[in-house]
């Protein structure tokens, strides 16, 4: 029997209810969940908009407000502005001679970034540019910098050299080296006048001398150009510059002579290096104006070169230089005496070999016994003894009047760079050998044109005048300017000033400290002096030294010659003598003053 199939019953399919049966809460969930994407894009929406809003306020501010600003940033990594060097101003001599001038230089830099190879780069420079390896290798190597100097004041000629080295590793010119345009302060003449022109330091300042005092009237103003530059930092070349030009400076004409310069610096550099000296001057001056025709100093420098050599060599011991004077200032008591009417050339002195005052004993450099002289015998043997005798004639307070007239511890009016006054203390102050010392030379300071101007004086007629350095200066525009003479002052009497010579004359004659020097066919009035040399450890040394002027008749030129510590000999005639006679004999053939044909005058030098 088969067995009966069951039949399977499925389960009827619920009928779907109606749109309105369906339960609303399934509808209001289905809304929800298509909403909240459209939230989100809302919100989406409105972060768009407000960052879209901000970016176009900040478009309007860089495009409109700062739009500026920002054109002057990019211009100036774009752009590059350098000094243009004024041309500095000529120094001359008063002849028109070139003493100092500026000619056309390089700067040479590099670019390190672009330098291949450091060492071998400072290897082939080294020997064009005067600057050693281990400094261009050093210089050449500093990244990442993009800028360095290498070398200052290079000769164009030089510089195409640089450009037309090449780098052996890649038979091409070398890379990342550039040159910029500036200017080189040269001296022709190279030591000649070096301590009255000074130099230059190495931003173009003046650093001594007359570059320095006059630094403003030379140096000019500098002017400006800006150029456009590539990515690498060199200049585009087709693209628009800038320029502000340049204003050149003044130039400077000095009253000195260069050929008498030349002959004083020859004279006084021998007879330094024959004595052993540690230094010596020469000064020359003109009667009838005080201007200076040679102001030399040995050693000196090259100003070409001014980092070689002794600081001290740099500066002018002509006027930066002070000392005990000795003897050849013995003029200015004999001066004070005359004018006072307190003695006369003729006057007779007993005049013994020592004389005791303050407790010390006072003596002449050469031995003697007791001796009858005229005042103008006193000061033709150079008689420390005599000099004192007749001072005590002369009250102290007189005698510093006249000393000060005469210019001593006071400005030469110069304004040089360095000047010292000298010292001279008040007589109130004066110690016990002061008194006795002063008179003869010793106990005060002076400078080397101080000297030089107290022999004018006298050679003037006794009218102390300013001296003068600077003849003319001319400004851009070519005028010429003379500057005002200083105030002559009176300082003695015509008729002391002519009796002062006169005595001066007997010092160059047969029986004075100076009867070996002679100059040809001129009368000369002069004086010799000795001085110990004072440091600040006591003595050590002297101090010799000759002025005097010519014609003695008619006076046109002094020379005043000065030797500090020569160790081969001491005495002012024997030292200085000499160095005064070639001086002289130079600068009046130069100067074409002739012989006046008068005899030296001859006065009684004993009684």
């Amino acid at each position: 029997m088969v067995p009966q199939q069951r039949r399977q019953v499925r389960p009827s399919r619920p009928s779907r209810p109606s749109r309105a049966q369906q339960p609303r809460p399934v509808v209001r969930l289905r809304r929800a969940r298509l909403g909240e994407p459209a939230k989100r894009l809302g919100a989406g929406a409105a972060v768009l908009g407000l960052i879209l809003a901000l970016m176009a306020v900040r478009l309007v501010q860089v495009q409109g407000v700062q739009a500026h600003s920002y054109a002057m940033v990019a211009e100036s990594e774009r752009l590059r502005t350098v000094d243009i060097p004024a041309n500095r101003g000529m120094i001359t001599d008063r002849n028109g001679q070139t003493l100092a001038r500026t000619v056309e230089a390089r700067t040479v830099t590099a670019d390190p970034t672009l330098v291949a190879d450091p060492a071998m780069y400072a290897h082939l420079l080294s020997p064009l540019l005067g600057v050693d390896e281990p400094t261009l290798t050093q210089r050449l190597a500093d990244r990442p910098r993009h800028y360095v100097v290498l070398a200052r004041d290079i000769d164009p000629m030089v510089w195409r050299q640089v450009q037309n080295t090449v780098d052996p590793g890649t038979g091409k010119a070398i890379s990342g080296v550039f040159a910029e345009v500036s200017t080189k302060r040269v001296y022709p003449a190279d030591q000649l006048a070096a301590n009255v022109l000074g130099f230059l330091d190495g931003a173009g300042q003046g650093m001594g001398g007359v570059e320095r005092q006059y630094d403003r009237l030379l140096a000019g103003t500098p002017g400006k150009l800006t150029y456009e530059r590539d990515r690498r930092g060199d200049r585009i070349a087709t693209a628009a510059d800038r320029q502000i030009a340049p204003i050149a400076g003044e130039d400077v004409a000095l009253t000195i002579d260069r050929d008498i310069e030349w002959v004083a610096q020859q004279a006084i550099a021998a007879k330094v290096k024959e004595t052993q000296a540690t230094s010596g001057t020469v000064v020359v001056e003109d009667v009838r104006t005080g201007e200076i025709l040679a102001m030399a100093t040995a050693p000196t420098f090259d100003p070409n070169d001014p980092g070689k050599g002794d600081d001290l060599n740099r500066g002018n011991r002509a006027l930066s230089q002070v000392y005990e004077p000795g003897s050849i200032a013995k003029i200015m008591t004999m001066s004070a005496l005359i004018d006072q009417g307190l003695a006369t050339p003729a006057t007779q002195l007993e005049v013994p070999g020592t004389l005791h005052r303050a407790g010390h004993t006072l003596h002449d450099d050469v031995a003697h016994g007791i001796e009858k002289l005229t005042l103008a015998g006193v000061l033709a043997q150079s008689s420390n003894v005599g000099t004192v005798l007749a001072s005590d004639r002369l009250s102290h307070d007189v005698l510093y009047r006249y000393l000060r007239a005469f210019g001593i511890a006071e400005p030469t009016g110069l304004g040089f760079p360095g000047e010292s006054r000298g010292i001279l203390t008040k007589p109130n102050k004066w110690s016990g050998t002061q008194k006795y010392t002063i008179p003869f030379g010793q106990g005060f300071a002076v400078n080397s044109i101080q000297i030089a101007d107290l022999y004018t004086t006298i050679a003037n007629g006794g009218v102390r005048l300013t001296p003068q350095l600077i003849k003319s200066w001319t400004d851009g525009a070519g005028r010429k300017h003379v500057p005002t003479p200083g105030r002559p002052a009176r300082v003695v009497s015509p008729e002391t000033a002519s009796a002062v010579t006169q005595m001066m004359e007997q010092v160059m004659g047969h029986d004075g400290t100076g009867k070996h020097i002679k100059v040809p066919g001129y009368a000369l009035a002069g004086k010799t002096g000795t001085a110990q040399f004072a440091t600040g450890h006591g003595y050590d040394g002297y101090t010799a030294s000759f002025a005097g002027f010519a014609p003695a008749d008619a006076p046109q030129i002094v020379v005043s010659v000065t030797l500090q510590q020569p160790v081969n000999g001491h005495f002012g005639g024997a030292l200085g003598g000499p160095v005064f006679a070639q001086t002289m004999a130079f600068a009046l053939q130069a100067l074409g003053i002739r012989p006046t044909g008068v005899a030296p005058v001859r006065l009684p030098t004993q009684w």
